[in-house]
């Protein structure tokens, strides 16, 4: 499948480095980018353009709304950052305004019936929920990047910890991409092996690596302004699965129907990921604490969603 992808927001750190990571990835046919400020948009082009010839063969360019809503996937990473002294709901509600704006010029555009909503802007879960409601696209055509990087710093760190390769390790972070989030140690692998028994490994050590996993997002950004490669890599992975049909199971974010109790809501599980978009979600057996951790994660973002004027 050749994949036209449109990035909105890609005069950002997210946008410029989703950008790269699929040029490098050398997949989709065609990247198209989009940002309120249009040079930033035409310089980020121009520079992944001067690569092309060492990197890849994809057509790159910037454009507005009516190119990009003639995109097959549109990853949406336009975001606000919080103003000192600003509540976290009070940022909440000044994304959903931006984001339901983007929402109605791409509708105005005449998106496609068959486009890909790719939602990477925060709060994810509650965003990939609004375009779910407010585009009326196929629910496993609007997905959330939800717990990819998370789940990718999870495993990274843990690796790092205890001198493992880091792409043989697999543990998985699922629930909101927030504060609720919850680590699932019951499956967790390094090359077939449980990590939960693994050497070295203790109660203390998994809440360690827990604990700095839950404030990476924070921790990247006192030291260098915010996240971009991690979550460009994160990005890449699951538009490749979609264009290879890879069946891949990622922790997306999509909206559940009664998975693992939760219903009503868009949050992170295991997710078949494939031509379809997120195809099935897999309900895998839990620790009891994982699950009650899940269900709550999936009330305190329902609490949240009830305060957000949309």
């Amino acid at each position: 499948m050749s994949l036209k992808v449109g990035i909105i927001g890609a005069g950002g750190r997210v946008g410029s480095c989703a950008a790269f990571a699929l040029q490098c990835g050398g997949i989709v046919k065609e990247i198209a980018l989009l940002d309120a400020n249009v040079a930033t948009a035409e310089g980020e082009a121009l520079d992944l353009l001067h690569g092309a010839a060492f990197c890849g063969d994809q057509k790159i360019y910037s454009c507005g709304y009516e190119q990009m809503a003639q995109c097959n996937m549109i990853v949406i990473t336009a975001g606000l950052r919080r103003k000192p002294d600003e509540s976290r709901l009070d940022l909440i509600n000044r994304n959903v305004s931006l984001f339901l704006q983007i929402l109605e010029s791409l509708k105005a555009a005449r998106l496609r019936d068959d486009a890909y909503i790719f939602v990477v802007s925060n709060p994810v879960d509650i965003l990939t929920q609004l375009a779910l409601q407010k585009l009326g696209l196929p629910e496993s055509r609007v997905i959330g990047l939800g717990t990819m990087l998370d789940t990718s710093r999870f495993c990274s760190l843990i690796a790092a910890e205890l001198n493992l390769p880091a792409t043989q390790v697999r543990a998985l972070i699922l629930g909101e991409h927030g504060d609720s989030m919850i680590p699932v140690w019951s499956s967790a692998t390094v090359d077939g092996i449980s990590l939960a028994n693994f050497p070295g490994m203790t109660p203390q050590l998994q809440t360690k690596l827990f604990e700095r996993t839950k404030g990476s997002g924070a921790e990247v950004i006192s030291r260098k302004g915010g996240a971009g490669w991690a979550v460009g890599v994160a990005i890449k992975v699951v538009v490749e699965a979609i264009a290879l049909d890879r069946k891949a199971i990622l922790p997306v974010s999509s909206y559940m129907r009664g998975e693992y109790g939760i219903r009503d809501i868009c949050l992170s599980v295991p997710t078949i990921v494939g031509r379809g978009g997120a195809e099935k979600r897999i309900e895998v057996e839990l620790w009891p604490k994982e699950l009650n951790g899940l269900q709550a994660s999936a009330k305190a973002l329902k609490d949240t969603l009830a305060k957000v004027k949309a």
